[in-house]
């Protein structure tokens, strides 16, 4: 049979009941010996380990054959990226940046105010939290393109933990507090993952559960947000989907007229300008101007019609000045701490996850590195900084992102044009913004969590991982009809279920050969692929540990004896040889071994021969210190499934 090495086919389901004899089979040109690795004392061995687990990037290898004063100027670019670029940093660049600072100022300053009543704190908050953060992360960040300052999903989930024990309207100077202190925390847990370079924790925030939980949050935000939308002074604190629609219906006696028709021809506005963007991206500015410009007409309409429309509710007074020290306010002790630390971790992941991918979206696009550690450390810095003057928890966001990098950014100095901007704005502006009418923020916090219902992104999960799918839907019920924190833990949960399947129940696939080469494949996949009389081989594509050892050793055994069915089903020859091939067994543990001895003992009771092919160094070595490799003998282990069948089928001709 001729067979196209360049052709894969996917044969997902068909009965494979042909043969190929033992003679038939490509002989190896010789019997290669399988090797133990290198010799390794414990201590180089755990250095190795630990850099793989620490240092997959080798941050060093810069300082290698380096001189001393080499090494401090490395040493300081690697520590403040703004080193690195600020040297070679020039008026071109500038204008750019200047372009960019100015635009996604336009849009932070009313998307800083409308966050912070999210969150339930005061509107100057938002504005005082979109100064001195971005000010730090343009020092510290390694992206060029990422806009900090307050986030949508990050607001809800501090104002909703948070206000589920302290009520913000009835103890507002401890709910202040909470907030800055739930900050410190989130900011130091934030900065530990990096210096300890402890990022792979998040990473248990899959993007199915993020997508799910993103979803879930976004609605939630939408519904929050029909408060300001209606007009409603009584509205349930409450963040789950059932009490915020049944507050909707049964005050719908404080719905106000005049401001719905007000919230919707501006939300009719803001999502006409989005359109436009999304269609034509040379019109980003379109978008990107749409919220101020929102801000500025409504708050000129309310002004002047204010002896008309007093039923639409304002802002009201905003303090002028720089963002107050808040170091005084941080709580660390009392009744209240756990609750601190635990909205300060929750946030703290959620904002990081949220930082760190936009930052490498935007790095990919113009084929440039974000440093995940790097940029754990510079955000969790700058929260802990923004905790001591008067801000709430920041990151990178999206839309400001995303208007930074069309606009044309190159370096971080635009997040320092945009707190220069916010700066003036808290200097001389403040009072301008005393009759903005609650509605607009409403509409313009609607029109940026539209954007995170990311429906096509669950569609392709259904098409393409059902178990994905799963954990995408389940934390998006949880957030919906549980609560937020709740959403995050289930979501975690399903993926932390996922990863013990794939574990626990690895699998494990029958391999035939296909006629005239040296390759073996399932024979569920491949037509071509042919048993061997008297050969069971089967592939294990997981690592063997205590978790899955039961397991393994149960479908293994289960295996040979279907195969042994089938034998009898088809007078076929006696089967006498299993051979394991271990290429995906990237790792053994003693479970592991044990159960190799015990299924090699097995088998040997019923006159069947346990063959290893290709194990990996790291297994080939636990099995020589374990004296495993002295029971199989000479002809035990094999480099390949092809040589270990070409001689064990020779072996057996020589037998009289």
């Amino acid at each position: 049979m001729g067979v196209n090495s360049n052709r894969v086919d996917d044969f997902s389901s068909h009965g494979n009941t042909l043969k190929i004899t033992a003679e038939a089979i490509m002989p190896p040109t010789e019997i290669h010996r399988v090797c133990l690795p290198p010799y390794k004392t414990t201590r180089e061995k755990l250095k190795q380990k630990l850099g793989e687990i620490f240092f997959p990037d080798d941050p060093l290898y810069r300082f290698k054959n380096q001189t001393l004063v080499q090494k401090l100027v490395l040493g300081l670019q690697f520590f403040l990226p703004i080193f690195q670029w600020g040297p070679e940093y020039s008026l071109t660049l500038f204008k750019s940046d200047i372009i960019s600072g100015l635009t996604i100022a336009s849009l932070a300053i009313p998307q800083g105010i409308s966050y912070a009543k999210l969150a339930n704190l005061p509107p100057i908050i938002g504005l005082y939290s979109s100064f001195v953060p971005p000010l730090v992360y343009s020092i510290l960040g390694s992206s060029r393109h990422l806009a900090v300052g307050p986030v949508s999903i990050a607001s809800l989930v501090m104002g909703s933990m948070l206000s589920e024990t302290v009520h913000p309207s009835e103890e507002p100077i401890l709910y202040l507090k909470l907030a800055f202190t739930a900050t410190f925390f989130a900011g130091l847990f934030q900065a530990s993952l990096g210096l300890l370079r402890l990022g792979f924790i998040i990473d248990f925030l899959s993007k199915a559960t993020l997508v799910g939980f993103t979803a879930g949050a976004a609605i939630i935000v939408f519904l929050q947000q029909l408060k300001g939308l209606l007009g409603i002074v009584h509205f349930t604190s409450k963040m789950q989907l059932v009490p915020v629609i049944a507050s909707v219906i049964n005050h719908r006696n404080e719905w106000s007229w005049q401001t719905i028709l007000m919230g919707f021809i501006f939300l009719a506005f803001l999502l006409t300008t989005r359109h436009i963007s999304t269609k034509k991206p040379k019109l980003f500015w379109v978008s990107a101007a749409a919220p101020l410009t929102s801000v500025t007409l409504s708050t000129v309409i309310i002004f002047c019609l204010r002896s008309k429309v007093h039923k639409i509710s304002v802002i009201g007074y905003l303090p002028k000045g720089l963002n107050p020290p808040s170091i005084n306010m941080l709580e660390f002790d009392g009744h209240y701490l756990a609750l601190a630390i635990k909205t300060g971790l929750v946030t703290g992941i959620l904002s990081l996850t949220e930082g760190i991918a936009v930052g490498r979206t935007f790095a990919a696009l113009k084929n440039y590195q974000v440093d995940g550690n790097k940029e754990m450390i510079s955000i969790g810095l700058m929260n802990m900084a923004g905790s001591c003057s008067s801000c709430y928890v920041t990151t990178g966001s999206f839309s400001r992102s995303a208007v930074n990098f069309n606009a044309g950014a190159q370096t971080a100095i635009s997040n320092i044009v945009m707190a220069a901007a916010v700066l003036v704005t808290l200097l001389f502006l403040m009072p301008l913004f005393h009759y903005t009418p609650n509605v607009i923020l409403a509409t313009i916090i609607i029109t940026a969590v539209i954007g995170l219902i990311d429906y096509q992104a669950a569609y392709k999960l259904w098409k393409v991982d059902k178990l994905d799918f799963l954990a995408c839907l389940s934390s998006f019920a949880g957030v919906l009809f549980v609560s937020v924190p709740m959403g995050l833990v289930i979501a975690v949960g399903v993926s932390v279920f996922k990863i013990l399947l794939h574990v626990t129940r690895p699998n494990t696939l029958v391999m035939g050969n296909i006629p005239g080469t040296q390759i073996y494949q399932s024979i569920k996949r491949y037509r071509e692929a042919l048993r061997i009389p008297s050969f069971l081989i089967l592939a294990l594509e997981s690592p063997i540990y205590f978790a899955n050892s039961t397991y393994l050793q149960e479908r293994i055994l289960r295996w040979i004896r279907e195969e042994e069915d089938w034998i009898k089903a088809n007078n076929e020859s006696a089967l006498k040889c299993i051979v394991l091939d271990m290429t995906a067994v990237t790792a053994i543990d003693t479970t592991g071994i044990d159960l190799v001895s015990e299924l090699r003992k097995m088998l040997e009771k019923r006159s069947l021969q346990l063959v290893l092919a290709n194990p990996v160094a790291s297994v080939m070595e636990k099995l020589h210190l374990s004296k495993m490799l002295e029971s199989f003998g000479s002809n035990g282990v094999y480099l390949t499934v092809g040589e270990a069948v070409s001689d064990i089928s020779a072996s057996w001709k020589s037998e009289p």
